[in-house]
């Protein structure tokens, strides 16, 4: 029996020492093999920014102009507006008649604030002469 009781303490013991052994860890994951590694994103905004580079004159649509606009930089359209409260509307109908047939983008906006100074100049001026005459 001695042979015997060897044989169960050889087995006791790979028993046991297989008992302590863990098995081996798989590897970490490392992504699908024909997926494209990850690109480079522009940083958040609030980071700096790298500077934009220097464009002469004013920028209108992508060109860019160096010319002013006439009468001190405010445009013909905003001097006649201007002018209008002084000289008794008459220049808010010559911006009128210049913005029908204006093509420059940049004098547009005063003209389009003489078209409308001068409608409610006309209907001012057509109810104030017809309001005492009991034309109504």
């Amino acid at each position: 029996m001695t042979s015997g009781s060897a044989d169960d303490e050889k087995n006791r013991s790979v028993a046991t020492d297989y008992q302590h052994q863990q098995p081996p860890h798989p590897p970490p994951f490392q992504g699908v093999s024909n997926y494209p590694p990850p690109q480079q994103q522009p940083p958040p905004p609030g980071y700096p920014q790298p500077a934009q580079p220097y464009v002469s004159g004013y920028a209108v649509n992508g060109v860019t102009e160096h010319d002013r606009l006439p009468c001190c930089g405010i445009g013909i359209g905003w001097l006649l507006f201007i002018l209008g409260f002084f000289f008794g509307a008459i220049p808010w109908y010559i911006g009128f008649f210049l913005f029908l047939f204006s093509k420059n983008p940049r004098e547009r906006p005063g003209y389009i604030a003489c078209a409308i100074a001068s409608v409610i100049a006309t209907i001012i001026i057509v109810l104030g002469a017809t309001r005492g005459s009991g034309a109504w």
